[in-house]
């Protein structure tokens, strides 16, 4: 006789056991990552607003967590919930757009010092293979890929910098220019000066320079500035022609 791995609820009017907290928190995760991903990749570009039920069936999930998930994400700035008209992804001003860069760029250049006193040869071997892992996603034409490889060189210096309010600071920051970030990097001649900066980054980090390191990373991200508001203007005047 077979035993089942599950054990019978003695009292058949009891309510069914609820879902463990760890599985919980599990799914809760996944929803959240994959919805930024979408926001991110500007499958859900800025100022969409965003259908519930549409969500949940291509997510196979109920309301519930899709909601503590769109919960989450407006607590990062990455959508906004109004009363009535539900949850849409945020569109950040020119000047929000502007100023994010400027200050998150200034995060990284603190994180970018103190991480060549405080990193390991172990974490710098794991920056080296993300950069030639960036490389050939560059290669192969794969921006998705190569930006997920940046980010997580971006991610890795900060953690090095072994302060955590500046890298909590970063992360919650970063998240509102991600989708941004991306964006950057449409222009190959953009793409390939980016790759250049990293080649400085990467350079610098592997000689414990982190005054250089920190000049890299600052100028790094408002360049990215640069880029990105030249594509807010493009896209402005483009609504503005129609």
């Amino acid at each position: 006789m077979q035993h089942s791995d599950v054990e019978p609820v003695s009292d058949p009017g009891a309510p069914a056991p609820s879902l463990p907290k760890l599985a919980r928190q599990h799914l809760h995760e996944t929803v959240v990552s994959h919805l930024r991903q979408m926001i991110v990749e500007s499958v859900f570009p800025p100022g969409m607003k965003l259908n519930e039920r549409e969500l949940c069936e291509t997510m196979g999930i109920s309301r519930t967590p899709l909601r503590e998930a769109l919960k989450a994400l407006a607590a990062e700035g990455l959508i906004e919930i109004a009363p009535n008209r539900g949850a849409s992804v945020y569109k950040m001003s020119h000047r929000e757009v502007w100023e994010t860069f400027e200050f998150v760029s200034g995060l990284e250049a603190l994180a970018g010092e103190h991480a060549c006193e405080r990193i390991t040869p172990e974490e710098v071997a794991e920056i080296r293979a993300l950069h030639d892992a960036m490389l050939a996603c560059r290669e192969q034409g794969d921006l998705p890929g190569y930006y997920n490889r940046n980010q997580a060189i971006h991610n890795k210096i900060s953690e090095a910098a072994r302060n955590s309010v500046l890298h909590q600071t970063y992360l919650g920051m970063n998240r509102r220019l991600q989708s941004l970030r991306l964006k950057s990097n449409i222009v190959p001649e953009k793409w390939d000066q980016a790759i250049e900066e990293h080649r400085q980054m990467l350079e610098a980090l592997e000689a414990r320079d982190g005054k250089r390191l920190a000049a890299i990373l600052s100028k790094h991200l408002l360049d990215k500035r640069e880029s990105v508001m030249e594509l807010l203007a493009d896209s402005t005047g483009a609504r503005a022609v129609s």
